[in-house]
């Protein structure tokens, strides 16, 4: 109790200083807002404004994009309608984490809202104790219908984005595309397998660990021949990969070994049994008979020696220049193309199974996607302006791109519905990318996209439908698994105790799987191992998610 009343103290100390004119705490001439609601005539609200006004943003882009958000059409088209300026501090995707946290730390550099944050909870419920972001629960009741409907339709989002005491401290980022096992998130760090090569080599698609490794092995003996058939200029890679980067992982390989857990959740490590117990996935024995198994490929040089090191434009590099036998990523299209690639289905080892990502039984969420901070004036403008990015026609180009853009590709062309109403259709991809063609286009930020919206709102995207029945044909089948862990926003206490103990265990399971893929381990190796995490605190880690997985599971009763 007594630390509770000192980390309160130094929060209302910290809040103090901030608000502070130009005398003392530093002389800050930034004057932060005291979080309380702040009413307004709705009729001052109605886009477009009378007047022009400026509010300002801070984003991210990605590199080798338009840097300029005012640049780009849907903020052009969104400040025509609403009359409202945004004047952005725009950061660079790859340095957007340092540089958010140093803002965040000096309100001198803040702006009145955080379009792309995507904070942790921890980072949400930090800054709502020191007083930098406000809390918006009343304004979206009463300044943003679009959210307010979907919230209304959809109440276990606004459970989702309300904290312990009862506010919500960010906007989310919401896409429903399936549902339940079905759902296009179950599966991030899809496998593919180069059916050209295949053929080529009259071999089978492999249902088994066994099968897999001997078509890795004919890729690796034939490489000649590939080259030569196919015209490759490089070395023939039989299986590429980024170990320990999400989507590009070669973790849905290890699924079948021992109980089958695999480690679907590659930043936290844990799963759910099907009794309702949370275990770390990263210690089952399956996964230790897994990563021996990825080793004995390895040493067998079935895997891209560059798999530990290599960033994403090298991998996609070396992708597109049909060098691969396997890879992994959300969608193929990204590193090779679709034509000449299947899924592979998932690998028989000990048992037949795949677990699915943690939180995608309700969609594709972010909680803290957009903040509004306290340096906002005008907080209720600020609120309605990024409730347009709810809007039906403005989530999904938010999320995808637009249309009528000045360049030679459009992901859109506006079109009408059955009823007449307008409607978004997806325009062909053809050879592109998907992820560099939305990059250039889309802006992220707070948004949602629904169900229902399809083919009423927006067509469903092409990739996105062939991705669907992918998983519907090739996973859900053997998604034996009942339980993922659920979104739950827990409270700051055990949000940070967690985000302290993860620190550890995140990252002595990465280091050891890099490690132990490459250079084998041995069973001193792996008990040295389990010591280090249980040292780490692996069973607290543990103890809290059982905490509120319990209470969930008893909410739902």
């Amino acid at each position: 109790m007594k630390a509770k009343k000192i980390k309160a103290f130094m929060a209302a100390a910290l809040a103090v200083c901030m608000v502070a004119s130009m005398t003392g705490c530093g002389k800050s001439k930034v004057a932060l807002n005291d979080g309380e609601f702040q009413e307004v005539d709705k009729a001052e609200l109605e886009f477009p404004l009378k007047e022009k006004t400026e509010i300002s943003g801070m984003t991210s882009y990605p590199a080798n994009t338009e840097s300029d958000p005012n640049k780009r059409t849907i903020f052009k088209r969104l400040q025509e309608k609403t009359n409202v300026e945004v004047k952005w501090n725009a950061i660079q995707a790859d340095q957007w984490s340092d540089k958010i946290s140093l803002a965040m730390a000096n309100p001198k550099e803040l702006s009145d809202f955080v379009f792309s944050a995507g904070f942790s909870d921890s980072d949400l419920l930090k800054y709502a104790d020191q007083g930098i972001i406000i809390a918006l629960e009343d304004y979206i009741d009463a300044y943003m219908p679009n959210l307010k409907a979907v919230f209304d339709k959809y109440p276990e989002y606004r459970t989702m984005c309300t904290d312990t005491e009862g506010h919500i401290w960010a906007l989310p980022w919401i896409e429903q595309l399936g549902s339940g096992k079905t759902a296009i998130q179950t599966v991030g760090n899809m496998s593919f397998i180069n059916k050209k090569w295949l053929d080529f080599l009259n071999l089978e698609v492999p249902e088994t660990v066994d099968e897999f490794e001997q078509v890795l092995i004919a890729f690796r003996d034939h490489a000649s021949e590939l080259q030569e058939e196919f015209g490759i200029d490089g070395s023939i890679i039989p299986m590429s990969c980024i170990v320990n980067d999400g989507d590009q992982d070669p973790s849905i390989l290890i699924n079948g070994f021992g109980e089958g857990y695999g480690d679907a959740d590659k930043t936290r490590h844990i799963a759910v049994t099907d009794d309702k117990k949370v275990i770390c996935s990263a210690t089952q024995e399956g996964y230790k008979k897994g990563i021996e198994w990825l080793h004995k490929l390895n040493d067998e040089g079935l895997i891209d020696p560059e798999a530990f090191t290599q960033e994403w434009s090298t991998y996609v590099s070396k992708g597109k220049s049909g060098r691969y036998g396997v890879c992994f990523s959300w969608d193929v299209a990204n590193v090779d193309n679709l034509k000449d690639w299947v899924p592979l289905p998932v690998l028989t080892a000990d048992t037949r199974n795949l677990t699915p990502q943690n939180g995608s039984f309700t969609s594709g969420f972010d909680r803290g996607r957009c903040v509004v901070t306290a340096v906002a004036k005008n907080p209720a403008l600020v609120c309605a302006w990024l409730d347009q990015m709810y809007d039906p026609i403005q989530s999904p180009q938010n999320n995808w791109g637009t249309y009528g853009e000045d360049d030679d590709f459009d992901i859109f062309e506006m079109s009408k519905n059955a009823e007449g109403g307008d409607m978004l259709k997806h325009a062909p991809l053809g050879d592109a990318s998907p992820v560099e063609v939305r990059e250039a286009e889309a802006v992220g930020g707070p948004l949602a996209v629904l169900d229902e919206y399809y083919d009423k709102y927006v067509t469903c995207p092409d990739d996105a439908q062939y991705r669907l029945d992918w998983i519907e044909d090739y996973f859900t089948p053997d998604m034996h698994t009942e339980y993922v862990y659920p979104n739950v926003f827990m409270n700051r206490e055990d949000t940070e105790e967690l985000s302290n103990l993860q620190a550890d265990i995140q990252k002595t399971i990465n280091a050891k799987k890099s490690d132990w893929i490459m250079n084998g381990f041995t069973d001193a190796d792996w008990d040295e191992y389990l010591k280090s995490l249980d040292s780490y605190g692996l069973e607290d880690y543990l103890k809290i998610y059982q905490e509120y997985l319990d209470a969930y599971y008893a909410e739902q009763k």
